[in-house]
């Protein structure tokens, strides 16, 4: 067999999948063929890519190798394939980039840069989706990663276009000592009686849909402390057992820290690609959304706890 682009993306498929199942319905195969074709590469490569287990599959140390060298491969040859043509005029394409508070920022704007090298990018953080919405609108500026919660989806006039990137759970951090440090996932009524650290209001339904679920949970959070920093800094006071926070599920916890899933999954956030129509052509929005995407399954490939939660939540019998 020759290696080829397509046994790349069959890798990196199901490495973001987490199973085999899952990896042939996102690619549009069978799961009989797609298990042909990975036994095939593993057969090119002389060593198991994956390990599998009962839920799924999980990449060995070999396959983590493989995987990364196979994304950078993906990545240039897509770029390749948008660079201009030769004597066709460089003209280099500015964008005005803002983004509220997501880990997936710097991702996308290394693989926007792979993707569409003859793109200029000037970012801003702006916290708040509501505001973000309002800088797209006026036209300061061009395209965004915002944030909504399920039933209170981002709203905007027509003159802005918008695509979820990612759905995800919201967790919990906790001191490492903590008395529920070492279950698999944390009841949010169990916490009823913690300090809370929370951003503040977004505009776009948080921290009320906080609230709303530990009414649904049967309390009412006695002390929050609002903050908006460092996230070593935060990470560092849930040491010291100051309090707890709710984070993003691909956080990667600091020494003393630890970050486990809510029972029942009460609180999710959706992230999304929003831009301005009129200043946005079709194929730079989709460079930014497939960049944003790529850097959430990095995100998720380094976040053992998260990948856990997928794996017992959608495992796929015989995966």
């Amino acid at each position: 067999m020759e290696l080829e682009l397509r046994h790349l993306r069959v890798l990196c498929a199901i490495a973001d999948a987490g199973s085999v199942g899952r990896a042939a319905a996102e690619l549009g195969y069978s799961q009989p063929a797609m298990s042909t074709q990975l036994r095939r590469i593993e057969r090119y490569f002389g060593e198991s890519i994956f390990e599998r287990g009962p839920t799924g599959v999980r990449l060995t140390p070999y396959g983590f190798e493989v995987v990364a060298q196979a994304r950078d491969v993906l990545a240039r040859a897509d770029a390749i394939g948008r660079r201009p043509a030769a004597g066709a005029a460089a003209e280099r394409r500015s964008l005005r980039v803002a983004a509220t508070n997501s880990p997936m920022l710097a991702g996308m704007v290394s693989g926007l840069r792979s993707r569409l090298p003859d793109v200029s990018l000037a970012v801003s953080s702006v916290y708040a989706s509501s505001r973000i919405v309002e800088l797209l609108e006026d036209g300061v500026v061009d395209a965004a990663i915002a944030a909504d919660y399920p039933g209170r989806e981002l709203e905007h006039s027509e003159a802005v276009a918008h695509r979820g990137i990612v759905t995800e759970p919201t967790f919990v951090a906790l001191p490492s000592r903590h008395p529920l440090a070492q279950r698999t996932q944390v009841e949010l009524a169990d916490l009823a009686d913690e300090a809370w650290f929370l951003t503040p209001d977004d505009g776009a339904g948080w921290p009320g849909v906080f609230y709303t679920a530990c009414t649904a949970a049967g309390f009412t959070p006695s002390a929050v402390h609002e903050f908006l920093g460092d996230q070593q800094q935060l990470q560092g006071m849930i040491a010291d057992g100051l309090g707890v926070a709710v984070v993003q599920p691909t956080m990667r916890p600091m020494p003393h820290v630890v970050v486990k899933p809510l029972a029942g999954t009460p609180l999710w956030c959706r992230y999304v690609l929003a831009w301005r129509r009129a200043a946005v052509a079709e194929d730079l929005a989709d460079a930014l959304f497939q960049s944003a995407a790529e850097a959430h399954r990095q995100l998720v490939a380094q976040s053992p706890h998260l990948r856990t939660w997928a794996a017992r939540m959608w495992s796929v019998p015989g995966a």
